[in-house]
């Protein structure tokens, strides 16, 4: 009982194994509560499911219940029989189901890890704790449905008392991920149409569409469906919007928790359940900015879990080896596309330039290197210049902040990383240097003595880079004593 806590979940990852159960048994309404009391807390998930009869029960409280081998319904979410346990036993060490059928009534059972190691016996225990006893007069109100019951949170609370209010705060805190991770995991059992809803502490989770489904600006590509062992793989590839096509509310929701690298790649769903989010499944590609709109939905029937490898937590899944060819071919097709969304951005700053437009940047190519410069005709530029004033700098930063072209920037150092300029690349000795001397004779002018001026310049980026600044800026000091 002890090793079947080391299945490697997350509380996040853990909950959902348990929501699968409840979409599993029909539920269409689903209800996760974080009790707050010290060591004594609890999480409880509640639906209004199909329930099990005390004979179900009984067979649902078992270590491995169903065999991975047997044949499942076809929107079974299940996998090895065991994700009621382990997911439970990983995070707590008492574990309550107390769950009702229209026709059996309510029965209720209970695994205590510290009575199965002080006994050496597989006690399943009767009926439920009596701090239980609320949840078990809701589910009885309602006409069927099951409640489980986490407590003794030893990998979650620990022994902290009720009054610390730091581990409270990261209880409530993992409330809040657990749901931004279901938002995610079930998005497509939580869309409107399927008329489903799950709350957490009376929160309702909203699905999280990593496609932006409503967006007219994305491109969806071509669908493909892949055979597999006499079924079907179906894989629909993405290329989301360029930012400049999104409310601010869009961007922010498209990139999700972990941003917009991490989310890029495939997205392998089992029966319309996310497995895996945004990850190029070992095929050979890296996450990079210029790839970052796209994104590669894989559809999987529950029957092909063996060949992806799909583990008890079912948040991990490996391509079989006949399938990679295939989909290495359509991720590439789809980075490509992804990748021209941002070259057409390039396209457009170009012709702003021609057209008279003033981009805050311009892409220069000198003796075959590519550099970035500020437009010096911006008019933020020419009025920093031209009226120099704190105000207008600060404003002028801004605006170069805002604006660096960093897709650009990264398809260029991927594809051509030989024509990069490196700093102050093709600029004279003696404009670096009268650059330095300038910030130097600054810092003088500011009390600093000859060496700390004269160390500050040359840890200053991109002075750094120039070690025979060291001699010039002793002359200038010797220059200026002799004088």
């Amino acid at each position: 009982m002890e090793s079947l806590r080391a299945f490697g979940y997350t509380p996040q990852t853990a909950v959902a194994d348990l929501i699968d159960n409840s979409i599993t048994a029909t539920a269409d309404r689903i209800w996760i509560e974080f009790d707050w009391d010290g060591a004594d807390s609890r999480i409880a998930i509640g639906d209004n499911g199909l329930g099990m009869t005390e004979a179900e029960l009984k067979q649902a409280m078992r270590p491995g219940s169903m065999s991975p081998q047997e044949k499942r319904a076809v929107d079974d979410l299940g996998r090895f029989g065991l994700g009621l346990k382990t997911a439970s036993f990983s995070q707590c060490r008492e574990l309550t189901v107390i769950t009702k059928t229209k026709a059996d009534g309510v029965h209720a059972r209970q695994w205590d890890l510290d009575t199965v190691v002080a006994t050496h016996e597989w006690r399943l225990l009767h009926g439920y704790p009596e701090n239980c006893a609320d949840l078990a007069e809701r589910l009885d109100a309602q006409p069927r449905g099951t409640v489980v019951v986490w407590q003794h949170l030893d990998r979650i609370v620990g022994t902290a008392d009720v009054d610390d209010e730091d581990a409270h705060r990261r209880f409530l805190e993992l409330a809040r991920s657990v749901r931004s991770h279901l938002s995610m995991t079930f998005h497509r059992f939580l869309a409107p149409r399927e008329g489903r809803t799950v709350t957490v502490n009376d929160h309702e989770v909203p699905p999280w569409d990593p496609f932006l489904s409503r967006s007219r600006a994305r491109q969806v590509l071509a669908a493909e469906e892949l055979p597999l062992a006499g079924g079907k793989v179906v894989v629909q590839p993405v290329v989301l919007p360029h930012r400049s096509k999104l409310t601010a509310e869009e961007f922010e929701l498209a990139s999700g928790e972990r941003g917009w690298n991490s989310l890029q790649g495939f997205y392998v769903y089992r029966n319309k359940r996310l497995l895996v989010a945004g990850d190029w499944l070992g095929l050979g590609f890296q996450k990079e900015e210029h790839y970052k709109l796209a994104r590669i939905q894989v559809d999987i029937a529950n029957e092909m879990d063996a060949l992806w490898q799909i583990d008890v937590r079912k948040s991990m899944a490996q391509p079989p080896g006949v399938l990679r060819a295939e989909l290495r071919r359509v991720a590439k097709v789809t980075r490509v596309r992804a990748v021209e969304v941002y070259r057409h951005r390039g396209k457009i700053l170009t012709r702003q330039k021609e057209k008279g437009l003033s981009p805050a940047w311009l892409q220069l190519v000198m003796h075959g290197k590519v550099s970035y410069q500020v437009n010096r005709d911006h008019p933020a530029v020419v009025e920093a210049i031209e009226h120099p004033s704190a105000q207008n700098v600060r404003n002028l930063l801004k605006i170069v902040e805002g604006t660096i072209p960093i897709p650009l920037i990264s398809i260029a150092s991927a594809e051509r990383p030989e024509e990069q300029a490196g700093p102050f690349e093709g600029v004279s000795s003696n404009e670096v240097s009268t650059l330095a001397t300038a910030l130097y004779k600054s810092l003088r002018g500011r009390g600093e003595d000859h060496v700390a001026a004269r160390d500050r310049v040359l840890t200053t980026d991109p002075f750094q880079y120039f070690p025979e600044l060291y001699e010039v800026l002793d002359t200038h000091d010797e220059q200026e004593a002799g004088a």
